[in-house]
């Protein structure tokens, strides 16, 4: 016989699957549970515990305990670096993503600061310069209204960017276009990108920046951006949280083979 707190777990967890308790609906208060016979307090306390490590419910002070929305923002793929989007417009990427998922969105929900830093190992190979060199570290906060949705630190060699608005900590994108515009204008247009995907633990500074329910893991994000030439023009750390992105590619597949003969 499965534990009481258990079988009050899974009578929520049933509830909220089914749509009987919808997004953003709230649980009773543990009180009201124990008074109406649910069990102990340490009961109730597991049962909600137990909601929370399967992502069904998040608890926050001053809001108790509420179901947690089950509709991710669209994270797009390839599609999200579109030329047209940000060269011919105005539509950088955390923006591109908000507009597929139809979702409002607001310049200044992006946050940042600017700064010198010395290249570690990760950066320094990102970008291919020594370890200790001198590189710019843009690094964004981004929300959906008042929450956190990711984090992302790109990392510039000095004299691809000095002087320009991708070194200026003004909130909001680096200007129409955003940061890809501005390399643009200085004469490093994008031309291909790599990415790398990976889902970890967070550390206790991410699950406070990102205000991280119990149990949340967070996807990490490295970004390298090149030149047709294959300068390194950016590279970048995104930290997201797993629960409020969808990942969605669309791409073209390969034929090595068949590529091989028509270079033959």
């Amino acid at each position: 016989m499965a534990p009481k707190w258990r079988d009050l777990a899974d009578r929520f967890a049933e509830q909220i699957k089914s749509g009987q308790l919808p997004p953003g609906a709230q649980l009773p208060q543990i009180r009201e549970l124990v008074e109406a016979g649910e069990g102990s307090k340490e009961t109730v306390h597991k049962a909600f515990k137990a909601l929370e490590a399967e992502g069904l419910v998040t608890s926050t002070r001053g809001r108790g305990t509420v179901v947690r929305p089950r509709t991710a923002l669209k994270r797009l793929g390839i599609a999200r670096y579109d030329k047209a989007k940000w060269r011919d417009g105005d539509e950088v990427a955390f923006i591109a993503d908000r507009v597929a998922s139809g979702r409002a969105y607001k310049r200044s929900e992006q946050t940042q600061t600017v700064r010198r830093v010395e290249a570690d190992n990760l950066i320094a190979e990102g970008l291919g310069v020594p370890v200790g060199s001198e590189v710019y570290a843009r690094a964004r906060l981004v929300k959906e209204g008042v929450q956190p949705t990711h984090t992302l630190t790109s990392y510039y060699r000095p004299e691809h960017v000095e002087g320009t608005r991708i070194v200026d900590p003004t909130p909001g994108p680096a200007g129409r276009g955003g940061g890809y515009r501005v390399l643009y204008d200085a004469g490093y247009e994008i031309d291909h990108m790599r990415e790398a995907l990976f889902a970890r633990v967070p550390t206790t500074d991410e699950v406070q920046l990102l205000q991280l329910p119990a149990g949340e893991p967070v996807v990490e994000l490295h970004r390298t951006t090149y030149t047709a030439d294959g300068t390194v023009v950016e590279f970048a750390v995104g930290i997201h949280a797993a629960s409020r992105f969808a990942w969605e590619y669309d791409f073209k597949v390969p034929d090595s083979a068949q590529d091989k003969k028509g270079q033959e």
